[in-house]
């Protein structure tokens, strides 16, 4: 079956090089490319072949698969079952909970401190409005100095 691109791609390379001594001296350039193309593909087609069947010859013969590698992989990864007291339990819950509040409160000081640089934010945004109305005003005034200046 690996056998029929590459049989299928040498009979388009043998048509094209037979067009090629059949058209015109017009079209033997555009069929001279065609023609190396598709032997180039053959070219390709077959080698993939033959870098497969050597793949599945090292497999037949033995050699590890990769699914075998996988296997060995996880054979140092073993699980262990522990047995705890009741005692090693709640001393470990209780560990938790107490770290399980500290990120909750270093959390809720997050969020404070975000809703505070919020609030900066929003008051340095009208500082800057503030400070584009007085430099407009003050433009509006010197235009309008300007004006008189020239009634006068």
């Amino acid at each position: 079956m690996g056998h029929i691109p590459t049989i299928v791609t040498a009979c388009l390379a043998v048509a094209l090089t037979v067009v090629y001594f059949m058209v015109a001296a017009e079209g033997k350039f555009t069929f001279l490319i065609l023609a190396a193309a598709a032997w180039f593909l053959v070219i390709i087609c077959w080698l993939a072949q033959k870098s497969a069947d050597y793949m599945h010859r090292l497999e037949s013969q033995g050699h590890a698969t990769h699914d075998e590698k996988k296997k060995l992989a996880n054979y140092g990864q073993r699980q262990h079952t522990v047995q705890l007291s009741s005692s090693d339990l709640s001393h470990a819950k209780a560990e938790l909970s107490a770290d399980l509040e500290e990120l909750q409160s270093s959390l809720k000081n997050k969020d404070t401190e975000i809703e505070n640089l919020k609030a900066e934010i929003a008051s340095l945004q009208t500082l800057v409005e503030i400070e584009k109305l007085r430099a407009e005003l003050a433009n509006l005034k010197a235009l309008a100095a300007k004006e008189r200046a020239k009634k006068k």
